[in-house]
């Protein structure tokens, strides 16, 4: 025997698995005298009434008229060339920004090992020729800021270096005399 939870319908046939009232999936029971709780105690059809249909809409009428214009043909929409936004370069910064570079790590690293002894004059050589690409073609070269930095950062190490080396002779020389 089977029983519907929701509206209390009991069934005896076994091939029956939804309620014929409320379509709720029915249960089964082999206890009759068990009562869901909270369940009304008749049943109460609470879905709304069924309602019939007009007939189904014909699709193609006799009566209908063709329109005046053919519809448009879908063209293919042509490729659109787009063009990438360029931004202006502006001048060449390069030698300014090694002649700089190579300054600043004559007078930081340039201590160890005297490696400066080549890091200044590269960045006092660098410097001189951004300089006189600047003055040539000052639209594209630029960095002469840069470039004069550089050249002073590495004549600052090589006077430092060579007054370094100066007291260090002297003090080497005089007690000797």
């Amino acid at each position: 025997m089977k029983r519907c939870p929701r509206c209390g319908q009991t069934y005896t046939d076994e091939n029956i698995n939804f309620c014929l009232n409320d379509g709720e999936l029915l249960s089964r029971q082999t206890d009759t005298s068990y009562q869901p709780p909270f369940s009304a105690p008749s049943p109460v059809d609470d879905s709304p009434p069924t309602m019939v249909l007009d007939q189904a809409r014909v699709t193609n009428p006799i009566g209908w008229n063709q329109p005046a214009q053919p519809p448009t043909q879908w063209h293919q929409p042509q490729p659109q060339v787009y063009q990438p936004y360029t931004f202006p370069s502006g001048p060449n910064q390069t030698l300014g920004i090694v002649s700089l570079a190579t300054g600043a790590a004559s007078l930081t690293v340039g201590w160890c090992c005297s490696s400066g002894l080549l890091l200044g004059p590269a960045a006092i050589i660098t410097g001189f020729i951004a300089l006189s690409q600047n003055k040539k073609d000052p639209e594209h070269y630029g960095g002469r800021g840069l470039a004069i930095g550089g050249i002073v950062a590495g004549a600052v190490y090589l006077a430092i270096y060579l007054v370094i080396m100066f007291i260090y002779l002297v003090s080497i020389i005089a007690p000797n005399l």
